[in-house]
């Protein structure tokens, strides 16, 4: 059980918002890192790295993220109900190590699919103190909404340095890297992974106020559309638009969607889902575009309009243009509760000859589903999704299992497939079948999940020497 937690201030939330990331502290003895990294040692002398089994083997770790600060900050930025995700890894940075080249990771069971608003986050915890010149991990603050490293580059690069017991909160898209270990010393980094399972109703964190702008501290703000939606949907409320936009200004954001600057398309976009309806023919035709950037951006604009943009998108989804449908699926995966209406049409995409529009669909589901109104009927939605359980593709497999946790006990009908997929041929789809028995909550999926995990526990103590 969590102790009181120690929640982030407006501040802290505004900052993880714009750099994608926040840095804190535990306050547990050095004695208490210095075991956890002597059994890291023990571990890779005398069995290698284990990867998932981390935890298991080191269950003491798990204090770490039961801390009041840590778990204090992972709720404001993934919500109270967040789940401690099975991928977890222990980095090891040699003595003499060139480090590696910026990068952002892959979603594990998962196709790359980037989205702006967080739902994934990393947690980097160090186990002892790390400076500079032993290679620690460094970030490119800001750089979480690049998809190019051209972009990301042109963000200064931040050492993450800091004593035992440091954990730092990423989002789950921001670039990094392991540093250069110059030094005569070992250095391990635990990287564990956190997902969001209810969508922004009320803020997670101590708010004192809920204008963006309020916050500023005069700087020149490189993305205020984007970071001021993101702040919108962390408050659980939908953005506002801009009044007085004229035909000629919609005209040029349209032809910055296709700019060669980054940072210009992305403000574009935002600028553009601002305007509200006056934008959305323009849209419409973007989205429709040969051109997989122009598609993006417009998704991103359209999915921020709201319900203006819905018919727009459920027309796309119905074309024949696989990646139109896959751009519009994704759109209004994004929306949440504002695209209710359109769950029949994303019930249909589920069951798409493409995997990538069967992918948006199955997550949708679980996004918008979760915050519907109690007269609206999901029993098709689950019925899909417990189909998609069995679908040839992982990706679509895991955003099923996934989305049926977000249902919750609305899922129950899809109970005996769950615990078929406990067995599932991959590692992440398991998990996530587990977690839905879990927010299913009624005593036959208890009974289900407690069984599935009594008879595949893992014995950290059971060894060739110690075998019983």
């Amino acid at each position: 059980m969590h102790r009181s937690t120690r929640q982030l201030t407006d501040k802290e939330m505004r900052e993880f918002i714009i750099n994608g990331y926040v840095k804190i502290s535990t306050d547990f003895p050095p004695s208490f890192h210095e075991n956890i990294r002597q059994q890291l040692d023990t571990m890779f002398e005398v069995t290698g790295n284990l990867g998932n089994n981390v935890l298991p083997l080191i269950p003491e770790i798990q204090e770490i993220f039961d801390h009041p600060t840590v778990h204090g900050a992972m709720q404001g930025v993934l919500g109270e109900n967040y789940v401690m995700h099975s991928h977890r890894y222990c980095h090891f940075n040699q003595q003499g190590s060139e480090g590696q080249n910026f990068h952002k990771d892959s979603y594990e069971g998962d196709e790359q699919i980037r989205r702006h608003r967080c739902r994934w986050t990393m947690a980097f915890y160090y186990p002892q103190d790390v400076t500079e010149d032993m290679g620690p991990t460094a970030v490119l603050p800001g750089s979480q909404y690049y998809e190019t490293g051209e972009s990301a580059h042109k963000q200064p690069d931040l050492a993450l340095t800091g004593e035992a017991g440091t954990v730092t909160i990423v989002h789950y898209d921001l670039w990094h890297r392991a540093m250069p270990n110059s030094s005569d010393k070992k250095r391990y980094m635990l990287k564990f992974l956190f997902i969001r399972l209810d969508e922004p109703q009320i803020p997670s964190w101590r708010r004192d106020t809920i204008d963006w702008n309020a916050l500023s501290n005069g700087e020149e703000s490189e993305h205020p559309e984007l970071w001021e939606s993101l702040w919108d949907w962390y408050n659980g409320k939908q953005n506002g638009t801009t009044n007085g936009v004229s035909r000629a200004e919609v005209d040029m954001l349209i032809e910055s969607l296709d700019s060669d600057s980054e940072r210009n398309r992305l403000n574009a976009a935002y600028r553009l889902g601002r305007v509200g309806s006056a934008a959305v023919p323009a849209l419409k035709q973007a989205l429709h575009s040969k051109s997989d950037a122009i598609r993006e951006y417009a998704g991103y604009a359209l999915s921020l309009t709201g319900a203006s943009a819905i018919p727009t998108l459920i027309d796309a989804i119905q074309g024949t243009d696989d990646a139109v449908r896959a751009s519009a699926t994704f759109a209004l995966a994004d929306m949440g509760k504002t695209a209710q209406e359109a769950i029949p049409v994303l019930t249909r995409a589920a069951q798409n000859s493409s995997p990538l529009v069967r992918r948006h669909a199955t997550e949708g589901l679980g996004l918008i589903g979760q915050q519907v109104s109690e007269d609206v009927d999901l029993s098709g939605a689950v019925e899909v999704l417990t189909t998609g359980l069995r679908d040839d593709y992982h990706s679509v497999r895991d955003n099923a299992a996934r989305s049926l946790a977000k249902l919750g006990t609305t899922a129950e009908p899809a109970i005996p497939a769950l615990v078929a997929q406990l067995e599932d041929e991959n590692r992440y789809v398991r998990f996530h079948a587990a977690v839905a028995l879990k927010q299913i909550k009624t005593p036959a999926a208890q009974e289900a999940l407690f069984n599935y995990l009594f008879s595949s526990r893992w014995c950290a103590l059971t060894t060739n020497n110690s075998a019983y």
